[in-house]
């Protein structure tokens, strides 16, 4: 009978709510691996800034800090959202106790909230617009707003200002770089032409890395 009923009518409130809860997991895991992927493509960049500060080559080290700081924000923004995926999947939990008292999924803001933020993320949009017109055609969400769907670029990935690129190469640095006007005696001369090739080679290898994993 209940075979019958699913052929019928689809899949039980129940079973919609353990499904979207099964993806919200699936994009949450996957974020988990793009954050490892940045931490692995970050420090190999923050260790390069170190080499290139040693080597008194300040305008790459500044250029390849710059990364760093945007590779900082992306990672802060993907744990952002995977606390989201989680609140959503705990509201979806008292969607379904709550469900044994009214009988039906209720609407909420909350999750509407939090699904709007999260479908402006790339690495996740396609799954989160998908589980969100699920969700309003089961009732819990209103339909979202055209400009709500549209992929915004985050103002918190451009480019940072100076002040916030010197601090990094001062804390990379162990405050050889990074002070306003000041390069410090410490630091040796730049190296001959072909060193400095070699240099900017690897420092555009990162450099590309980075930027693929923050274009998503």
């Amino acid at each position: 009978m209940q075979s019958i009923n699913r052929f019928l009518y689809g899949p039980t409130p129940e079973e919609k709510v353990r499904a979207w809860q099964a993806k919200l997991r699936a994009e949450s895991r996957q974020l988990d691996r793009e954050m490892r992927q940045l931490d692995m493509a970050t420090n190999k960049a923050r260790t390069t800034v170190k080499q290139l500060a040693s080597k008194g080559d300040i305008k790459s080290a500044r250029i390849l800090a710059r990364e760093v700081v945007r590779s900082n924000k992306q990672k802060e923004r993907l744990s952002v959202s995977k606390a989201r995926l989680g609140s959503i999947g705990n509201q979806l939990t008292q969607q379904m106790a709550m469900m044994k008292v009214t009988g039906a999924l209720q609407k909420s803001t909350e999750i509407m909230k939090l699904s709007s933020a999260l479908v402006k993320l790339p690495q996740i949009s396609q799954a989160m617009r998908e589980v969100s017109m699920e969700m309003t055609k089961a009732g819990i969400m209103e339909e979202m707003l055209d400009d709500a769907l549209e992929l915004d670029d985050d103002e918190e990935l451009e480019e940072e200002a100076d002040a916030e690129v010197d601090k990094v190469l001062f804390e990379l640095t162990d405050g050889k770089l990074g002070v306003v006007g000041s390069v410090g005696t410490e630091l040796p001369s730049l190296q001959d032409k072909l060193e400095e090739e070699e240099t900017e080679r690897t420092m555009e290898q990162y450099r590309q890395q980075l930027n693929g994993l923050l274009s998503g």
